[in-house]
C-alpha cells in the first residue's frame, strides 16, 4: 500500500486549486488579473455599459414596432381622392362610373389595385351611378340630391 507522502493530485484537480494574490510564481500575483489600477481594481466594479445611456437619449419613435396597432397594414396603398368637379367635367349624364372606365377616360392613371374615392369638391349636376368606389358622406349627399345612384 502507498504511504501519504507518495500520493499525487491529479492535474484537473491542481488547476482547478490554484488561488489568487499568492506570489509571482503563480501567474496569478501581484494585480491578480485584475488591471492595473483605478476603477477597475477596484471591489464591486460594474460600470454600467455606455450605449445604453446613448440609446435612453434617442427619441421613440410612436407607432412603430412593438406599439403599432396590429391592424395597420403600411403594404396597402392610401386611395386616389377624386374630386366631384373633375366627374362633372369628364363624364355625361346618366353614365356609369367604375374603376375602369375612370382609367379609360384619364380621370385615373392606369395602375393596378389603387383604391379610389371620390370626395366632395365642386358641384354635380349630373346623374350618375357609381360601382366598385368608396364616397365620402358629402359626396353621397352630393351624388343622390343629383339623383345619382352608388352602389
Amino acid at each position: 500500500m502507498t504511504s501519504l507522502n507518495e500520493l499525487k493530485r491529479p492535474e484537473t484537480l491542481a488547476r482547478m486549486a490554484q488561488r489568487v494574490g499568492r506570489g509571482q510564481s503563480s501567474g496569478r500575483g501581484k494585480q491578480s488579473g485584475r488591471g492595473g489600477k483605478g476603477q477597475t481594481a477596484r471591489a464591486g466594479n460594474k460600470r454600467r455599459p455606455e450605449w445604453r445611456d446613448i440609446i435612453k437619449k434617442l427619441p421613440k419613435r410612436r407607432g412603430y414596432g412593438k406599439n403599432r396597432g396590429r391592424t395597420v397594414d403600411g403594404t396597402i396603398p392610401n386611395a386616389i381622392a377624386i374630386s366631384l368637379g373633375i366627374l362633372e367635367k369628364a363624364f355625361d349624364s346618366g353614365a356609369e362610373i367604375t374603376p375602369k372606365s375612370m382609367k379609360e377616360r384619364g380621370v385615373v392613371h392606369a395602375r393596378k389595385n389603387i383604391p379610389i374615392k371620390i370626395v366632395g369638391g365642386g358641384t354635380l349636376t349630373k346623374k350618375l351611378s357609381l360601382k366598385g368606389i368608396s364616397v365620402t358622406g358629402s359626396a353621397r349627399a352630393a351624388i343622390e340630391k343629383a339623383g345619382g345612384v352608388i352602389a
